[in-house]
């Protein structure tokens, strides 16, 4: 029986991503596409290999055994493809990285244009969004998160700064207006820009002060998703709306022009830094070889405040 490898890597993207939709972006494709391609797989092998309903992709008995068959074989293919890879004077490929928006701002903006300067051959793809996700089962070769988020059995590269803190400040308008806030509890009075995960959790503000940890849920009058949205934030905190808690690094450069002014310093939160975690596997792709290896030499001299 002779099949099209193309139509199986469609199957294999639709059942690690448990869906079309999902499969779609996780492949810089579309569903629509993608079912074409799961159609015309069962076709030419003679089963179903999906359970679809309006909501669920669900793979059967045959869908199962084909893929416990057919992922170790692609990874073989794989593996045997990048193995040829090294013979090349340029290491060429696609690598595919998944990390939240503020690595893109805080880490990658001074990383990724040297990594594609030494490496032209090489595509990079990367998704940024704040909510912890499965990223392998997306189809992402390697992520970056911070230690309590790193999945169970991965090889974690530290990059950037190893330690951060997390700076507050307002607008001198504000406290001008406001008042000064000289311990965390009074923030329970002020107005406080906060963020929400999309998944719906907002996390608490944490303080501490030798050996002293206060956690605080204030409030205020702009909630904003993680992510992308945190500038609007930022925006209101420098027009006097209230007050933000948000990275160091993010804010450093408004506290330094004077558009905020940074408060309770001595309770500032500090925490590890973040990693480039991915699986610990007997063969690593070209693409994702040279840019752990770009990571550690670059890890020598990038050094930011608190770092």
């Amino acid at each position: 029986m002779q099949i099209d490898l193309g139509l199986l890597n469609a199957v294999i993207a639709v059942a690690k991503a448990g869906g079309f939709r999902e499969a779609a972006r996780a492949t810089s494709s579309n569903p629509s596409r993608l079912s074409d391609a799961v159609r015309r797989a069962e076709q030419q092998l003679g089963v179903r290999l999906f359970h679809r309903t309006t909501r669920t992709v669900v793979l059967t008995e045959a869908g199962k055994t084909l893929l416990e068959r057919l992922l170790p074989a692609m990874n073989d293919v794989e593996s045997a493809l990048d193995a040829v890879n090294g013979f090349r004077d340029t290491p060429a490929g696609t690598l595919r990285l998944n990390v939240p928006v503020s690595a893109i701002r805080l880490l990658l903006s001074g990383i990724i244009p040297a990594f594609l300067t030494r490496y032209p051959e090489i595509q990079l793809e990367i998704m940024a969004e704040s909510n912890v996700v499965d990223i392998f089962s997306a189809g992402y070769d390697a992520g970056i998160r911070y230690d309590e988020n790193l999945e169970q059995d991965m090889i974690a590269v530290p990059i950037g700064p190893r330690r951060q803190r997390f700076a507050i400040a307002a607008a001198p308008g504000y406290l001008d207006r406001m008042g000064r806030p000289e311990h965390p509890r009074e923030l329970l009075r002020h107005a406080c820009l906060r963020g929400k995960f999309a998944s719906g959790i907002m996390p608490e503000w944490e303080f501490e002060n030798n050996g002293e940890v206060i956690r605080l849920k204030p409030s205020g009058p702009l909630i904003v998703t993680i992510g992308a949205a945190v500038e609007l934030a930022v925006e209101a905190a420098v027009a006097g709306i209230g007050i933000i808690q948000l990275f160091e690094e993010w804010l450093s450069p408004y506290i330094a022009r004077g558009a905020l002014e940074p408060i309770l310093e001595p309770w500032w939160k500090d925490f590890p830094g973040p990693y480039l975690y991915y699986p610990d596997r007997r063969l690593v792709p070209m693409p994702l070889r040279v840019f752990i290896d770009f990571i550690r030499e670059y890890q020598q001299r990038f050094v930011l405040p608190g770092g």
